[in-house]
């Protein structure tokens, strides 16, 4: 089959014959259609070395963990999923029956292996294996497009329920990428009065506009904090930080009212120093995020099938194998395109 593998970091990827998955007892082969560049594949496929706590992608790795596809095979062990069904999954294996898994939260499974970092292989191919305990079946309404943009809304879903953000409150969310968009896409759903969204890049706050901001700023030209004030009439009582780059962990302080909500959502994978005597004399009450849990997916696959949430304004374009190394490599320094999908 063919694939996008990685051959070392800052490398472009090459498109290769290799070989297709077989499936153990409780696995599917899914025949990949769609799936997602996600800016974390663009930061593993730099790393050198020490990645700040991330192990360096080994060379083959095929990378791809926000997609969507038909099922092709199931394992002998497999119930209640049969060849050619429209289904996604969560982008890890796990046991599915420990605890954590029970509870919708297989990423910490002791026996979790994740999709596409090199321990799994990935969606930027033919055919990838799946867990059927982390596998959902696409509803009607949902086609293979949106079934891959599941991964990254279920990121900005599980943020914002972090804020225990209530109906009427203001937000700023620091940074307009796929995850920021995702997240004022949230923000907007559950009621958020004001949603004032920072960026550098005039096309990304031009996407916020459409999915909900009520706000935006040019933080290359403007005063964020001064903008997000006049705005809502005052300090946003929760910050989302999405940037994930040294120094956005402590402007997120900075804006943040006394007692006010942050959470961190932006992967950071540098050192950072913040001045910890901001945090304290605010009270701030300080999050961190990490993947999310099944309900999440079970929720966004509902909405998008009743059309209660459109994440269209996100898709950038599609394109096939033969663009796939040149697009992925773009995006390593165009920050006007939002989220760029495979095409099988």
């Amino acid at each position: 089959m063919r694939a996008a593998v990685f051959q070392r970091a800052g490398a472009p990827l090459v498109i290769e014959q290799v070989a297709a998955p077989s499936p153990g007892p409780d696995d599917i082969i899914l025949a990949v259609r769609r799936c997602g560049i996600c800016g974390s594949d663009l930061h593993m496929a730099e790393i050198h070395g020490d990645g700040g706590g991330m192990a360096p992608l080994p060379a083959g790795a095929v990378m791809g963990h926000e997609f969507a596809g038909e099922v092709a095979e199931v394992g002998s062990a497999v119930q209640g999923f049969a060849v050619g069904e429209r289904v996604t999954a969560l982008p890890y294996r796990a046991c599915g029956h420990c605890l954590a898994c029970q509870s919708g939260r297989g990423y910490r499974c002791t026996q979790v292996r994740y999709t596409g970092l090199g321990q799994e292989g990935g969606a930027y191919a033919e055919y990838m294996r799946i867990g059927c305990h982390e596998t959902l079946r696409l509803p009607p309404g949902v086609d293979f497009t949106r079934g891959a943009l599941v991964e990254p809304l279920a990121v900005g879903l599980h943020a914002v329920n972090a804020a225990r953000l209530l109906a009427g409150e203001s937000v700023l969310v620091l940074g307009a990428g796929p995850i920021g968009l995702a997240v004022t896409l949230w923000c907007r759903y559950f009621g958020a009065r004001h949603v004032v969204v920072s960026d550098r890049v005039p096309e990304r706050l031009a996407l916020a506009e459409r999915l909900g901001a009520s706000a935006t700023v040019d933080a290359t030209r403007e005063d964020v904090m001064g903008v997000a004030k006049r705005h809502a009439g005052k300090r946003p009582e929760v910050v989302l930080e999405c940037i994930g780059v040294p120094g956005s962990q402590q402007l997120a302080m900075d804006c943040a009212p006394m007692g006010g909500r942050i959470v961190n959502v932006g992967v950071c994978m540098a050192p950072d120093t913040i001045r910890p005597v901001k945090a304290l004399t605010k009270e701030l009450q300080i999050n961190y995020v990490f993947m999310y849990r099944r309900q999440d997916f079970e929720l966004i696959l509902d909405l998008l099938d009743r059309e209660r949430i459109d994440p269209s304004p996100m898709l950038t374009r599609e394109i096939g194998f033969d663009d796939f190394p040149t697009a992925f490599e773009s995006l390593k320094s165009d920050k006007t395109a939002c989220k760029v999908m495979l095409r099988l």
